[in-house]
């Protein structure tokens, strides 16, 4: 609860495990005399009962991780490093899912608009920008279909939601019915040149729910206790 503000330090000379715990106290200290940590302390007097808890680094996996961070990484000598934001992210990734946006646009329109008429979207902020430009650099343009492009310079026509529904089915069940596993039937499709985003998750999760697989599956007999191994009393004993 409440606010985080990450320190991290690095000690570049020899020094004991108990010489590291009072280095970090004093950094710690003077971090609070840097942020005028007076006022806190007289703002506490207004209050019923405050409590002060130390956290255990086994249970302060923030704590933790920026002492990872600063023991694996060289710092530079004369250089000011600035502070590393962390952000938390609540949906998915620009482009990285296969449904249709709210005005029922595929997920490869910015970038087919953007190919075709080399301008932005508007109300597109400078990181989506960015990363436009970053994406179309693997897609293709032509006659109104886009392309993604391949290493060995192929093409796989992108699809919609509409054709991503249909193409799992079709392959894993049509004709022949192989009923491969989810990332067989991904590189199918690819070879059937056919591409959207997030081909394996969905292959994947298509072939855990569809019903032939599962009644058809190998059944793995495995008991549902440990077996314990007992030695006998008598080595020859029948």
């Amino acid at each position: 609860m409440g606010q985080h503000y990450p320190v991290s330090t690095k000690l570049i000379f020899p020094c004991t495990n108990n010489m590291a715990v009072y280095e970090d106290c004093i950094i710690g200290l003077n971090k609070e005399i840097d942020m005028n940590i007076q006022e806190l302390l007289e703002l506490s007097k207004r209050f019923m009962k405050i409590e002060f808890r130390h956290v255990p680094r086994i249970q302060n996996e923030f704590t933790d991780a920026l002492v990872t961070l600063s023991s694996m990484i060289q710092h530079p000598d004369k250089n000011f490093i600035n502070p590393i934001p962390v952000r938390i992210h609540i949906q998915p990734t620009y482009c990285a899912h296969v449904e249709e946006g709210i005005d029922g646009n595929p997920w490869f329109h910015d970038i087919k608009e953007y190919l075709a008429k080399g301008e932005y979207l508007e109300h597109v902020n400078h990181t989506q920008k960015c990363t436009l430009r970053r994406l179309s650099n693997h897609f293709f343009h032509s006659r109104g279909n886009l392309y993604r492009r391949t290493p060995d310079l192929g093409l796989l026509r992108c699809v919609d939601t509409r054709e991503v529904s249909k193409l799992p089915k079709d392959i894993h069940a049509g004709t022949c019915s192989p009923h491969m596993n989810g990332f067989f039937l991904a590189k199918k499709i690819l070879r059937s040149g056919y591409f959207w985003m997030t081909m394996e998750i969905d292959c994947v999760q298509y072939v855990c729910k569809f019903y032939q697989c599962q009644v058809h599956a190998d059944m793995i007999k495995v008991l549902p206790n440990e077996l314990n191994v007992k030695s006998s009393l008598w080595p020859f004993a029948a």
